[in-house]
């Protein structure tokens, strides 16, 4: 511990000797910023967003006790931050994980994950059979779980189902989630625009403050939703709600018509409908 004491001291000292210009500061400050800023981000719509703004406050008083030299009260709050940084790790290991799972993914306005092998009118006939099917799967209160993968690969996920590597299709998928069928029980998974496994268990959402109404369902596709950035649609067996997860966040009591724009949205432009007014207007061009 003495060397590495040393060996820390020399590098600071080292570094401190080094004259850096202004736009050296400029950079710090704003690759701190963007440090603070998707921090900030990351927890805010998460339950450890609380205990990131008790961590804040402990923060302060540490400064305040530190700054009018509340000795008692300083010694105090220092010894509890030697062995906090370990307790802070174990507590926040769900969202450290989920935070590094996605990291290096890129912006969601580009055509992502289950898409990306795909051509973009391929894209939007297979999100409109995706769309009739849960359309019909709600009107029969029929209950079902289907993700679409991005950016985060799900292998472990697949490891967990049968891989069926079948084409989009209302029938086909209506079919998987009928009562009677050996794969019904689980989620459906989209890989590069194909029906890819089916029967796979999806992990569940930790969060205590999940609604009692919703099921283990709901709870899956949260689940799966906070550790990747993948999108899971989920169809209540009890009400036939069509719900969204994405983010750790859940969209709820969608139509068929508001799940397609919403999926057109995420995963294919900025804009769902003027991709489709060009898209009709391309295949008027091509009939004539």
């Amino acid at each position: 511990m003495t060397e590495l004491k040393n060996i820390w001291q020399t590098l600071t000292e080292m570094f401190r000797s080094v004259e850096f210009s202004p736009v050296n500061d400029v950079v710090d400050i704003v690759l701190v910023s963007i440090i603070i800023y998707f921090t900030f981000r990351f927890l805010r719509d998460r339950r450890a967003g609380k205990l990131a703004a008790g961590v804040m406050l402990f923060l302060i008083f540490l400064i305040f006790s530190d700054m009018l030299q509340m000795r008692a009260l300083n010694f105090i709050l220092k010894s509890i931050t030697q062995a906090g940084l370990v307790a802070l790790i174990i507590v926040f290991q769900p969202e450290l994980r989920s935070a590094l799972e996605k990291m290096g993914t890129g912006s969601i306005k580009n055509i992502r994950g289950m898409f990306s092998t795909a051509g973009v009118k391929d894209i939007v006939g297979s999100i409109s059979e995706l769309c009739k099917a849960a359309a019909v799967l709600s009107g029969e209160r029929t209950g079902a779980l289907i993700v679409l993968e991005r950016e985060t690969k799900l292998g472990d996920v697949i490891k967990t189902g049968t891989v069926t590597d079948a084409q989009v299709s209302a029938i086909l998928i209506s079919n998987i989630f009928k009562n009677k069928s050996p794969l019904h029980d689980g989620a459906l998974l989209i890989r590069n625009n194909r029906l890819y496994a089916a029967g796979c268990i999806l992990p569940l959402s930790q969060d205590i403050d999940i609604a009692r109404e919703l099921g283990t369902r709901h709870r899956a596709a949260l689940g799966m939703s906070e550790v990747s950035d993948a999108v899971v649609i989920v169809i209540s067996e009890e009400t036939g709600i069509i719900s969204v997860a994405r983010n750790g966040n859940l969209e709820r009591g969608l139509s068929g018509a508001a799940l397609e724009k919403l999926l057109i949205d995420i995963l294919i432009s900025d804009s769902g409908p003027k991709l489709l007014k060009r898209l009709g207007k391309e295949g008027d061009t091509n009939e004539k």
